[in-house]
């Protein structure tokens, strides 16, 4: 039997899931990273991104997880995050309004706070991609 990981992911809301894992792999501020049993300790900054968890049965599931930070230590790994969504609670209209949004104001930007709109986009983006 394949070595497991105890993943647990929080929002501010809830807990979004608990459970043993094989593998999870999402977008940290240097770029893609995939954990497996055994990882070094490790604390990183996470960006908006999808994120795929495979659980212990080997089936494997997708999430929207939004800006926040990832601890690997002793097996166990935690997400915390302000935001974390299952593809069937995102709703592909809002964030495709708030992806034109962002662009609008980013596009014209007098008295805009950039960096903000640029988030905004990412997580619109994130989330689209996901329900591709």
């Amino acid at each position: 039997m394949a070595e497991v990981l105890k993943l647990t992911i929080l929002t501010p809301d809830r807990e979004f899931y608990e459970g043993e894992v094989l593998e999870v792999t999402t977008e940290s501020i240097q770029g893609n990273i995939t954990i497996l049993q055994g990882h070094m300790p490790l604390i990183t900054t996470l960006r908006c991104a999808d994120t795929r968890i495979v659980e212990k049965s080997g089936k494997e599931l997708k999430a929207f997880t939004s800006n926040g930070i990832l601890e690997v230590k002793n097996n166990q790994l935690k997400i915390l995050c302000d935001v974390c969504e299952w593809p069937e609670e995102i709703d592909l209209k809002r964030a495709e309004e708030a992806k034109e949004s962002a662009e609008q104001r980013l596009a014209h930007k007098d008295g805009i706070d950039v960096k903000r709109a640029q988030l905004a986009l990412n997580r619109a983006l994130a989330r689209i991609n996901l329900l591709k």
